[in-house]
């Protein structure tokens, strides 16, 4: 059924459909792992033909989407449990819902991506007086002066920071912590066999053009320490850690074969002094 929500989106942008369609995959199943209606109600009322995604995608695919949303909430509550009145960047937000699930009724919230998205995220998410939306690009300096801090900040970065030279990544960084010193950063990195991986059976078997493909691999989260000595690692660990139970035999073995090659893993970072 044609939905009533044109999608005009840029290359890269448009790869914002990928995990949402795999959250409305996973919330469909009978014993789903995370359960997002929002990503449901979406699917069925944009215009778009979600066939190569469904044909094509792997069920560890969709399920790598699923274990980052995962991790991510886990993650945040945590550091909302120190830090009540935090302010989160959801850095290249796309149609992300992570805030309806942690949301504790004190945080302050920012959406961030470019003005396309922005534009489509707003038919399904108002702005409200603690979530604020941002057109800009992460890469730009100007969205750093409209973020408000009440506590501490933390910023999320979901799927994005692959699609992105490593110059452009230590920049931010760095920029980052020359504006929010202490300021925690989750995000997920691709190895390099992952990003060619991901992008012969993600990005080409979406249907995704050239534009979208991954750019950069990460070896190792500790390499980040020698761009800046304000750089420090909180944890590394691979996409699927704890998220093995209650799959099948041939899910857990797709999933250890995934963390075993370190195709994927979440980076937590602190942009401050060293961890002792």
């Amino acid at each position: 059924m044609t939905g009533t929500h044109t999608i005009e989106l840029g290359g890269v942008q448009k790869t914002l459909l990928l995990p949402l369609w795999g959250r409305a995959v996973e919330t469909r199943k009978s014993r789903p792992l995370l359960v997002d209606e929002a990503a449901v109600k979406i699917i069925a009322s944009i215009d778009y033909d979600f066939s190569a995604i469904a044909r094509n995608i792997s069920v560890t695919t969709q399920l790598s989407w699923i274990a980052r949303s995962l991790h991510a909430d886990r993650t945040l509550r945590e550091f909302l449990e120190r830090h009540p009145q935090a302010t989160v960047v959801n850095l290249g937000c796309g149609l992300d819902t992570t805030f309806d699930r942690i949301d504790n009724g004190h945080l302050r919230w920012y959406d961030l991506d470019f003005p396309d998205v922005i534009d489509l995220r707003k038919r399904f998410f108002p702005d409200s007086d603690r979530r604020h939306s941002i057109a800009s690009s992460m890469l730009d300096e100007g969205w750093l002066r409209e973020v408000e801090i009440a506590d501490a900040v933390f910023f999320l970065a979901a799927g994005v920071m692959y699609y992105l030279q490593e110059s452009q990544i230590k920049a931010l960084l760095i920029r980052l912590a020359d504006t929010f010193p202490g300021a925690e950063v989750l995000f997920d990195a691709c190895s390099p066999l992952g990003r060619k991986m991901a992008n012969e059976k993600v990005i080409k078997a979406g249907g995704m053009d050239e534009s979208a493909m991954l750019r950069w691999g990460l070896r190792r989260a500790k390499d980040l320490q020698s761009w800046d000595n304000r750089i420090a690692v909180i944890a590394e660990y691979p996409t699927f850690h704890n998220m093995k139970h209650g799959r099948s035999i041939k899910e857990k073995w797709a999933m250890f074969l995934s963390d075993i090659l370190g195709i994927i893993s979440m980076v937590h970072l602190r942009l401050g002094s060293r961890i002792a």
